[in-house]
């Protein structure tokens, strides 16, 4: 029998260049480079037969993709999706179970769990367990919060964030605050190290060597910090801690300092300290708003990297320890770059309070 007549393949300047691409290109799947290939050669006026011989593929392959490409062209090379098992849950269920997640819980727990509403609702375990990751729904979790009561609030959040985004000129603006006490702590018996196949290993209890306070102030526009470590925290040592920022800081530089409401910030002795160095300027955060603090952000580097695993003998060793971190940091800061405007946190904090009764807003 003749063979059949070929309906021929014409590509545009576009579909060409396209094909080529996607033929040459590294990150192309290998499937669809070969249907690539097989549309060139089939744009060339080669026959089927001729095509699978030179590419070594099955004729009824080329002839797939030609005919593939001849309907539905570039789309046509793309796999098309595969059915799979029909839905047993409808719409109706589906909605019913996630409202059921969202305004119940069940009658002996605070909250559901996959094995709880699959009984609940007669679906399995892992039906809901799929459902709730698709809604991102996470019963098993919980966060918390804590709403300040400062009632200066929106004056000192655009005041603080004011001194993050838009810093005043020939001015240092310094976040500062004392982490305290941190203890020097040992396990009773010597740490396991890592091995393969087996984590770190260490006691659960420890033993207590002492405590230090940490004094620490962070240069918002270079990372750098300024640390001291003292034994007692008291109004005594925030001013010496005062004068150390003042002697490392350059005279012609006023100084903005970024500080809680503790009431050590606050005693005669600060007070008369602060008229006598009339270039350090204080700017206090709302009340329970740490997280507005960016050494906090620090701080919590310092616990992560270096204090939660470390062990100390002494509390001279862990505060050489310390200075070691501090000194690393220093050689190459890392400065934390803030970007909520003060607008930004206000609606967000409004959003709460609508969702909380008895908020008052």
């Amino acid at each position: 029998m003749p063979s059949p007549v070929l309906t021929p393949l014409v590509l545009t300047d576009e579909e060409r260049l396209t094909l080529e691409r996607w033929a040459r290109r590294p990150k192309s799947a290998q499937a669809l480079a070969l249907r690539c290939r097989i549309v060139l050669a089939a744009a060339t006026g080669a026959s089927n037969s001729e095509i699978a011989r030179r590419l070594e593929l099955d004729v009824a392959t080329v002839r797939k993709w030609r005919s593939r490409f001849l309907v539905r062209r570039l789309e046509g090379l793309t796999d098309e999706p595969r059915p799979g098992a029909p839905r047993t849950i409808a719409d109706e269920e589906l909605e019913a179970m996630i409202v059921r997640t969202l305004e119940e819980t069940p009658p002996d727990a605070t909250h559901w769990s996959t094995r709880s509403m699959a009984k609940a609702t007669g679906m399995s375990q892992a039906t809901v367990s799929r459902i709730w990751r698709a809604f991102g729904l996470k019963p098993h979790l919980v966060d918390s919060f804590k709403l300040s009561t400062d009632p200066q609030f929106v004056d000192k959040v655009r005041d603080v964030v004011g001194l993050y985004l838009n810093p005043p000129e020939g001015a240092l603006v310094l976040c500062a605050d004392e982490k305290s006490p941190i203890q020097a702590l040992d396990r009773t018996a010597p740490v396991l190290p890592l091995r393969p196949g087996l984590p770190e290993r260490r006691t659960h209890d420890y033993v207590r060597h002492g405590t230090t306070n940490l004094y620490a102030a962070l240069d918002v526009a270079s990372g750098k910090v300024i640390s001291t470590m003292t034994e007692h925290h008291r109004a005594t040592e925030f001013r010496k801690f005062l004068n150390l920022i003042n002697r490392t800081v350059p005279k012609d530089l006023e100084v903005h300092l970024v500080i809680d409401n503790v009431s050590t910030h606050k005693t005669p002795e600060i007070h008369r300290w602060l008229v006598r160095h009339p270039r350090f300027h204080l700017h206090f955060t709302p009340t329970y708003s740490s997280w507005m603090n960016l050494v906090e952000r620090w701080f919590a580097e310092l616990t992560n990297k270096w204090l939660r695993r470390g062990t100390h003998r002494s509390t001279k060793e862990l505060e050489a320890s310390i200075n070691d971190w501090v000194g690393h940091w220093n050689d190459d800061p890392q400065p934390f770059v803030w970007h909520k405007t003060a607008d930004e946190i206000l609606e967000t904090l409004a959003g709460y309070c609508g969702r909380i009764s008895e908020s008052g807003h």
